[in-house]
């Protein structure tokens, strides 16, 4: 076990699988010589050399694009866009190109790309660098969505993605980049970046996609988060003194029903929290889910908190974001239904 940050593990799974597997080549805006705008890529371009890590234009259509090719050729290209909310000219390519290649073509081509992308707020990155965008993704048939939530899993999944015969989106959460999220704050933590989060073993540990991890025990009732929201779920948990179970899904799409099922069913209970905006956000099909295959078991409705359904509201960027109150109010409610 090596301890890291969720940025130095990325970089370990990019060097291990770029070791491993000469198909595997990296590209995107800055990502080359200067290792990435969060510097996940560093030192990359030196060690391997131009043709496997290299820039690319400002386009994030043509990156997706030829990305896109190399995958149908036989490569396997992992992409970076800068900022999640970058992704939106390159979005055309996505939904219509790769996740329909390999059924479009009756299994002839598959689409061995993941496109990785910084991902939410924390940053006070403003209206243009803190969305998240999940939800655009978890529409579309084809595509996997992951969003780990601390190195270990970082560097699992992203080497199960780029394993995986089929495009992968790979969303990263800023505020967990650097180190632990205190989400027992509901504002930023000045320390936040000195304390790596945890050991990520070396060499090449896939962690499979679709298997979700129970972060924390419970039998009161059941939340259900991923990414920064994770931290922020355990802290409600803990300052309530409610007994809550907490699923990290680490995979979206596909997501693993097996252990929610498991446990809203033995808690009655369910809390769904992310960062995104409400309405059509990816907490409704989870509620959805939960509601279909565990009707009977329910002792009280489903609770969703989110982010606010507007623009995302810089000004107001830690209101915004679900924090421990928030959290912990719909704990409480939920236990008293």
């Amino acid at each position: 076990m090596v301890q890291m940050t969720m940025i130095e593990a990325l970089r370990d799974a990019h060097d291990v699988a770029m070791a491993n597997d000469d198909r595997v080549v990296v590209y995107g805006e800055d990502v080359g010589y200067f290792g990435g705008v969060f510097r996940v890529t560093a030192g990359l371009q030196k060690k391997y050399g131009k043709s496997r890590c290299f820039d690319a234009p400002i386009n994030e259509a043509g990156i997706v694009g030829t990305a896109i090719g190399m995958a149908a050729y036989g490569l396997r290209p992992v992409i970076e866009i800068q900022f999640a909310d970058y992704v939106y000219p390159g979005m055309d390519q996505i939904v219509s190109e790769a996740a329909r290649l390999r059924h479009r073509s009756a299994g002839d081509f598959t689409c061995p790309l993941v496109i990785r992308m910084p991902t939410g707020g924390g940053i006070f990155g403003g209206q243009t660098h803190s969305q998240s965008p999940e939800a655009f993704f978890t529409h579309s048939s084809g595509l996997k969505t992951v969003v780990p939530s601390n190195p270990r899993d970082a560097k699992g999944l992203l080497l199960a993605a780029i394993a995986d015969p089929d495009p992968v989106i790979f969303l990263e959460p800023k505020r967990l980049y650097n180190g632990p999220f205190d989400g027992h704050h509901d504002r930023p933590v000045t320390s936040w970046k000195k304390h790596p989060l945890g050991d990520v073993p070396e060499g090449n540990e896939i962690i499979p996609l679709g298997k979700a991890r129970i972060t924390r025990e419970g039998k009161d009732v059941t939340v259900l988060a991923y990414g920064t929201m994770v931290y922020v779920a355990e802290a409600a948990a803990a300052e309530t003194g409610i007994d809550a179970e907490i699923i990290d899904l680490r995979t979206l799409l596909p997501i693993d029903l097996d252990t929610i099922k498991a446990s809203v069913e033995k808690t009655g209970r369910c809390v769904i929290v992310h960062e995104a905006t409400k309405t059509s956000g990816f907490g409704a099909e989870l509620s959805a889910l939960v509601q279909e295959n565990c009707f009977y078991s329910l002792e009280a409705p489903i609770i969703r908190v989110t982010g606010w359904d507007t623009p995302y509201p810089h000004a107001q960027e830690w209101d915004y974001f679900p924090g421990p109150v928030r959290v912990g109010a719909a704990l409480k409610t939920v236990m008293e239904r």
